[in-house]
This record gives structure tokens, sequence and C-alpha cells, in this order.
């Protein structure tokens, strides 16, 4: 019986769970996935430079929209803010300290509650991604890696760069320049987008899927053998209804993070970025 129940266990857990999660987590990201394909493929093409940004900063947006619908706007605004004050401080050599204190403050004045709660937790990872590119881009150009501040299609494209608007990760300016340069096409790049993505998908499924029943369906939950029937049910207090459940949720919540983290490596090489260039030789 017992084994009867465990297979069953297992069946009902991939019919419930594992199958539905899977399907879910592609309906939710297939159409970012194509966007950074398309983008990609652009790269490829004789473009000028201006329409690159521009085609950019249309798939950023679709994006944005596609995620948060009008809530995108907060997202919007912050840039908007952080290119105004590259623009006004174009003379001072500390444009990203004082992004720094602007950016910080735009986000404070959202976390007390100024804006809408719910709408607000929604942008924040949107919003940090935007925070950090608007402010390594300001300390790039105090430090000459950046000659000057960039145009304004070029500072959106690069905000709304598609690889990187949702999940991230953080590229730096003369990374996002390189990407829309466009790289040839390679079977190393393939694989790599294909195995990141297979393991994003695996930390979702094991986040969701078998954390949360990990004891005793998959971990034997071991109770120390004790004479003491009094130590006898401490131990198996402490290890099956406190130290287990703790280790499942943790488990759980380290696996969701594992996942954006290759989701966000899936994205960014799927749409030209994420390469190192020595001499002739590309590697992704």
């Amino acid at each position: 019986m017992a084994a009867f129940s465990r297979r069953e266990f297992y069946e009902q857990l991939l019919n419930g769970c594992i199958i539905p999660t899977a399907q879910q987590g592609v309906e939710q990201i297939w159409v970012l996935l194509v966007l950074c394909l398309a983008c990609r493929l652009l790269w490829r093409l004789a473009l000028p430079c201006q329409l690159k940004h521009l085609l950019t900063i249309a798939g950023g947006f679709f994006c944005l929209y596609h995620f948060f619908q009008l809530q995108m706007i907060w997202v919007v605004l912050l840039s908007l803010l952080c290119y105004l004050v590259l623009f006004l401080c174009r003379h001072s050599q500390h444009r990203g300290v004082l992004l720094s204190i602007t950016i910080l403050i735009y986000l404070l004045m959202g976390e007390m509650h100024m804006v809408d709660t719910i709408s607000w937790h929604k942008m924040r990872g949107a919003q940090m991604i935007v925070a950090m590119k608007a402010v390594s881009l300001g300390f790039d150009v105090d430090r000459g890696a950046v000659r000057s501040i960039p145009s304004p299609v070029a500072f959106m494209g690069y905000v709304y760069f598609v690889g990187t608007v949702i999940f991230g990760p953080w590229i730096s300016f003369t990374s996002y320049l390189q990407a829309v340069k466009g790289q040839r096409l390679s079977l190393r790049w393939s694989w790599r987008v294909f195995r990141s993505l297979v393991l994003s998908l695996v930390c979702l499924l094991v986040s969701t899927c078998v954390s949360p029943y990990l004891f005793p369906y998959f971990i034997p939950l071991y109770i120390p053998f004790s004479h003491s029937p009094c130590v006898q049910l401490y131990l198996y207090n402490l290890l099956a209804l406190q130290v287990a459940p703790a280790y499942e949720n943790a488990s759980s919540f380290h696996f969701s993070n594992y996942f954006v983290g290759f989701l966000s490596e899936v994205t960014a090489l799927l749409s030209g970025a994420g390469f190192s260039e020595e001499k002739d030789h590309v590697e992704w």
C-alpha cells in the first residue's frame, strides 16, 4: 500500500503540478523570448544605429506593457528623470553621485506609499534594472569609460534593451552597443541559450513542485531513536514540524531566485548580449 501511495503521489505531482507549471511558465515567457530572438536577428541586418535604438525602445516598451500593462508608466518616468538629470548635469564631474541621490529619492517616495503599493511592488524589479543602468552610465561618463552622454535615443535604447528590461541582468552601456552591432549566430550561442532555458525551467519546477514536498516523499526524514518517549517526541517536533518545513521554504525561495537568474541569462543571451570578444574569437 505504501508503494502504491508513493506512486500515486508521483502521478498526481506530475499531472497536477509539474506539467501545468511548465506550461504556465512557458506561456508567461514565450512572448519575451520570441521578441529577444527577433531583435537578435534584426541586429544582423545592416540597419542604421539610430533605427536599432528605436527598435530596442519599441521592443522594451512592448515587453513592459505585456508584463505590467499601464503600470509601466513608473519605469518610464524613472528613465525620463534619469536622462533629465544626466542632461542638466552634463558639465558636472559627479553625475553618478547626483543620479544615485535622485534615484534614491524617487524610490523612497514610492516605498513610502505615495504610489499604489501593489502597482509599485510589481514594478520594483524593472525599476532597479533602470536605476542600475542609469547610475552605472553616470559613473562611466565621469571616469571617461564612455566619452560623452549618449543621445536620448541611445540612452533609452540601453535602458529598454529587450533582453534585460524585465528580468535583468545589468549590462554596461558598452556591452549594449556591442550587442546591437550583431554578432554572428553560432552553435555555441544556441547551446548556451538552450542550456540556460532548461535550467531555468528545472529551477521553477523544483521551487513549485518539489521543495514543498521534499520531506518525506523525496528525502526520508530520519528521527534518531531514543529510549525516552519525551525525547523522541521532542526530536520529532523539532525535525518534522520545525526544521523540515523551514528547509522546504528556504529551498523553494532559493530555487525561485535561481529560476529568475537563469531566465535573465536566457533573455540576455537570446537578444545578443553576454559575450566576451578577444581578437577574432567570440565567447558566449
